[in-house]
């Protein structure tokens, strides 16, 4: 039964052709899904009573931040100038090890704010205290993929984290929130920061329950030279311990190999692409052009918010393209609607999810407007199409980003959260960072 209907000049539903819809209609069900999109003159009747809101401007899927440590909102600036392992050890780690609960909290609300009022309705998260981030994440209204945080450090052991990951998926399901919002699944961090024993244990417990192990693999050269020495690369470490058979999304993969990537196409492993902490942190440019056309299930991520240091996946749609044209030397490496199918369908299929990322029959409802009242769209949205979505992705961006839907529920409105003040999330913030600060 419909709900609600949305009308609009233009719909982007993000299929694989990246169609532009004109004068669209998307109706929302009493569940939260779609129950129908596409032209307005194929819509079906609908009660009197169904309330009608007719937007001005673009309608698209939410989009897909695929590999995110959103908590790390409390931690944004800190050690900004120093490479990866540097920076983990000599600021990250300490700082994190005097986040509370409710600092890791704090950060998530502030982190999900941000990214719905960027369009970003789903984001694929690594960290720790994760109870407070799904109660986080229930509270703005988003919906993340939730990867527990698995890791090998002094102090730290992994096997009651597994064993509890294990039992929470048993007792509340792998999916579960209004609207399915939160997946659970295993954040293995690495294979540097994880011995193979571990790494085994994860795979089997994701296996058992069809759960997503997300793991970071290959991001700087020289994080993982011992597993490299012995197995020839990490993707190679995890096709032998089985890890490639069940659902895998791979972070960052800035040094892979002709095999690595032939290996990920062939096992049909998600990589979560994140060029905007790649560059900052000079760990490399990874080989999209090369995994996209070997058939890898690529999506976009930011990182966290203290190696990015935003959570806009305009942004990294933007970057994607220009450090990909760059390091080919080939303008047409990645076009406009090839990056925006990134953001959106592309992180469906690298989280293994047919429900989310494209605006199509049965799929949730997670939606977004933009408002093409902005200087984007001087020449207007009735701009041939490939126009059209070239000032989208190139020129607009984020910033013209005004109303979010999440599983039909409306959670940004006018530019501003629905459900949580946006104030007040940053001031408890900023409270926390003065706590934790190295």
């Amino acid at each position: 039964m419909v709900a609600r209907r949305l009308t609009a000049p233009v719909l982007l539903p993000c299929d694989p052709e990246c169609s532009v819809v004109r004068d669209a209609v998307v109706d929302i069900t009493a569940e939260g899904r779609i129950g129908y999109s596409g032209p307005a003159s194929a819509a079906p009747q609908i009660d009197s009573d169904v309330p009608v809101t007719r937007l001005s401007g673009i309608l698209l899927p939410g989009l897909i931040n695929a590999h995110a440590h959103s908590p790390m909102t409390v931690l944004r600036g800190m050690g900004g100038d120093l490479p990866l392992l540097r920076w983990l050890h000599e600021v990250i780690f300490p700082a994190e090890a005097k986040m509370s609960p409710a600092d890791v909290r704090a950060g998530m609300v502030l982190g999900s704010v941000e990214m719905l009022r960027h369009g970003v309705t789903t984001s694929a998260e690594m960290y720790f205290h994760a109870e407070q981030i799904a109660e986080a994440v229930l509270a703005t209204g988003g919906r993340t993929v939730l990867g527990v945080s698995i890791i090998d450090l002094p102090g730290l052991d992994w096997r009651p984290v597994v064993d509890k990951v294990d039992k929470w998926i048993d007792t509340d399901g792998l999916r579960f929130g209004p609207g399915d919002r939160i997946e659970l699944s295993y954040g293995a961090h690495s294979a540097y920061l994880l011995p193979e024993e571990a790494l085994r244990q994860v795979n089997d417990s994701a296996r058992q329950r069809d759960a997503l192990v997300q793991i970071h693999v290959a991001e700087a050269r020289n994080e993982d030279t011992e597993q490299r020495a012995q197995h020839g690369s990490v993707p190679r470490l995890l096709d032998k311990i089985g890890l490639l058979d069940g659902r895998t999304l791979a972070a960052h993969c800035v040094h892979l190999d002709d095999d690595d990537i032939a290996l990920f196409a062939t096992k049909g492993t998600g990589v979560a692409h994140c060029p905007g902490s790649n560059a900052k942190l000079a760990s490399g440019i990874a080989r999209l052009a090369d995994m996209r056309k070997a058939g890898v299930r690529v999506s976009l991520g930011t990182d966290g918010p203290a190696s990015n240091d935003d959570l806009d996946l305009w942004h990294e749609m933007q970057l994607a393209a220009f450090l990909s044209r760059l390091a080919t030397e080939d303008s047409t490496s990645l076009p406009a609607e090839a990056a925006l199918l990134l953001a959106t369908r592309g992180g469906a299929a690298a989280l293994g999810r047919d429900d989310i990322g494209v605006v199509e029959t049965g799929r949730w409802a997670d939606l977004v407007h933009v408002n093409p009242d902005d200087p984007a769209f001087a020449a207007g949205i009735d701009v041939p199409d490939e126009q059209l979505v070239a000032n989208l992705v190139w020129a607009a961006g984020s910033r013209p980003v005004r109303e979010v839907w999440v599983a039909g529920e409306q959670v940004v409105a006018d530019g501003e959260p629905t459900k949580v003040d946006r104030r007040r999330a940053q001031a408890d913030v900023a409270a926390a960072t003065a706590r934790v600060r190295v």
